[in-house]
């Protein structure tokens, strides 16, 4: 009798537990895109942003959705602490990187080089110029400035009061500033520069390839240990255009894609079809200011398909 007995609740909870997960799974679904931009701005790591969105996800699966008004807010919350938990574990790890750490490279659609606010917040340049801030301030700048949650809601995430996220933000915003591109440049002209820049490491003239750098261009190469790569940044267009020009530098079974990578033009060097080096390019004022160039096997797998990434 004590077993019929309970076989009633369970079918009446089945169905309303089914009702629960489905209604959790469509919230979290819905707002996938932008929690993963969200976490990836934060770590600079896809793989990283995907292991927060599982731990997200864990978190939204045990919530009492009735009594939440606001999920996307809800949930930029919860990827908001996982991020910044995994954030402070990330930079332990990053002491003992071998060489410069670069940033995950993406394949982004054109809709990212079109939304010019999204594009500038996920480029290489500004993910790098994000590192240098502490966890908490990158957490309140990528959540004011890029995705423009109110101070109220970014202190809820962060564990602040919004007088301190207030002056957080002013902080972080003034220390980004300092350190943005010296001059903004047109998609038209960005592009120009770039197939001038492609042309001549293809053709291999040197002349060429050092009238589209700028003179204090600086190359960072990131291998981690496992491939070689460029040690320590490599400074000035006539050393960077001594590494990277000269007939057959890189081998006649090489070839080099144009791609877009966070949402900026990129180049994908291939060695017999295999991804070899992904090579995202700063243009500043029509020429050529950074080059990123990412060999670290374990940071390839996102250029093999487009990400999609949302505001």
């Amino acid at each position: 009798m004590g077993e019929r007995s309970e076989h009633p609740r369970d079918a009446a909870a089945s169905p309303a537990r089914g009702v629960r997960m489905e209604s959790a799974t469509e919230g979290f679904v819905a707002h996938r895109n932008l929690l993963f931009t969200v976490a990836y701005e934060m770590l600079g790591s896809a793989a990283d942003a995907e292991d927060v969105l599982q731990e997200t996800w864990m978190r939204w699966a045990g919530v009492d959705h009735a009594a939440v008004q606001d999920e996307r807010a809800y949930l930029v919350r919860i990827v908001t602490r996982q991020a910044l938990t995994r954030l402070r574990t990330l930079r332990r790890r990053k002491e003992s990187y071998v060489g410069p750490w670069l940033p995950e490279p993406l394949l982004t659609a054109p809709d990212v080089a079109d939304d010019v606010e999204l594009a500038d917040s996920v480029s290489m340049a500004m993910l790098l110029v994000l590192e240098t801030l502490s966890p908490t301030e990158r957490a309140v700048f990528v959540l004011r400035e890029v995705f423009g949650l109110e101070y109220d809601e970014i202190a809820e995430a962060v564990g602040k009061n919004p007088a301190a996220v207030r002056q957080i933000a002013h902080r972080a915003r003034a220390h980004v500033a300092a350190r943005r591109p010296r001059e903004a440049v047109s998609p038209a002209e960005a592009q120009e520069a770039f197939e001038a820049f492609r042309r001549a490491i293809e053709t291999g003239d040197l002349q060429s390839l050092l009238d589209t750098l700028a003179p204090d261009v600086v190359l960072l190469g990131d291998g981690g240990g496992v491939v070689q790569a460029v040690l320590h940044p490599v400074v000035g267009a006539d050393p960077v255009a001594a590494l990277m020009a000269g007939p057959g530098r890189f081998g006649a079974t090489a070839s080099l894609q144009p791609v877009q990578v966070n949402g900026y033009p990129a180049l994908i060097l291939r060695l017999d079809g295999a991804i070899d080096t992904v090579m995202a390019v700063r243009i500043d004022g029509g020429l050529v200011t950074g080059l990123y160039a990412v060999r670290n096997p374990e940071k390839l797998s996102r250029v093999e398909r487009e990400t999609t990434l949302r505001r």
